[in-house]
């Protein structure tokens, strides 16, 4: 079966130019909308399309647009109508015709020229993060307290303050508190191994 998919991004426009190039496509339902296409999210329409999708079918669209305006999203969708043995036609795009061995082919190659980039893209990603860490740039979130205050923390904890009293003193949270404490543990540990070994680390 041939399901059509029209859409309008706003209340003023009318799809009615849509829903008749799909009629005439040999569109036996058409799914109409008007709703934005950033998203698939919120769009009933195309969710009932989907579900009522059955292996064989076909959807069918007056221009890639109408579908997805995103190349993610598109990619998402036709990869999910792949996998349901649906067909996927795109009535202004020719080369979009997923029931045809070339429409097949023009798409493996676009998925794979997008693959590529994605790839690219990754690729200077990493390299940008490894000369920003080789220049001493710090990633994540800064921390609140430095070294000098964790460890008058660790003091004063141990001397009997709470983390309630410490949490209002340095206007932190109680659990930055406990990090604190947790950092000051570990750094106390490695400071017992290595004098074992008889390495000062004053």
């Amino acid at each position: 079966m041939r399901y059509g998919y029209a859409r309008v991004s706003s209340g003023t426009q009318d799809y009615a130019a849509q829903e008749e190039a799909l009629k005439a496509a040999g569109c036996e339902k058409i799914f109409s909308e008007k709703m934005s296409g950033k998203s698939t999210t919120g769009r009933r329409e195309f969710e009932k399309l989907m579900k009522a999708l059955a292996p064989g079918d076909t959807v069918v669209v007056t221009k890639l647009d109408r579908l997805a305006r995103s190349a993610r999203d598109l990619h998402n969708i036709l990869h999910d109508l792949e996998g349901r043995s649906v067909g996927f036609v795109s009535l202004g795009e020719s080369w979009c015709d997923t029931t045809t061995d070339v429409g097949r082919l023009m798409m493996t190659i676009m998925g794979g020229i997008a693959e590529f980039e994605r790839g690219l893209i990754r690729s200077r990603c990493e390299q940008g993060i490894e000369r920003a860490k080789a220049k001493g740039t710090q990633f994540g979130r800064p921390t609140r307290l430095d070294a000098s205050q964790k460890r008058k923390i660790a003091q004063r904890y141990a001397a009997g303050e709470t983390m309630a009293e410490l949490a209002r003193e340095y206007d932190v949270g109680e659990a930055t508190i406990w990090r604190a404490l947790q950092s000051g543990a570990s750094q106390e540990q490695g400071y017992v191994i290595t004098t074992a070994c008889g390495i000062s680390l004053m």
